[in-house]
């Protein structure tokens, strides 16, 4: 069967790309064992900091923007014409 679906939807495809993100991420942790990292600030040198660092702003920053989308959230009718309701209009 040919699969026309681009190439980001196949399965085969997303398991592949978590693996590599999962590989990516470990050599790079793993690079800290080999390279000395100097902080600036005393606790970025810890080992792993980057990751979880990484990982903790990727997760606020979803978060934030979950309550943005409820607090600006707009009925499904919002931008329908309401000329009916304002008194006429063109």
């Amino acid at each position: 069967m040919n699969d026309h679906r681009h190439w980001l939807y196949r399965p085969e495809n997303i398991r592949r790309l978590w693996r590599w993100g999962f590989g990516i991420l470990a050599a790079s942790v793993l690079a800290q064992l080999v390279f000395e990292v100097y902080g600036h600030f005393g606790f970025d040198d810890w080992f792993g900091f980057n990751a979880v660092y990484g990982f903790l702003t990727c997760t606020a920053m979803v978060l934030f923007a979950k309550l943005l989308g409820v607090l600006v959230k707009r009925d499904d009718s919002y931008y329908q014409d309401n000329s009916e309701e304002s008194g006429g209009g063109p």
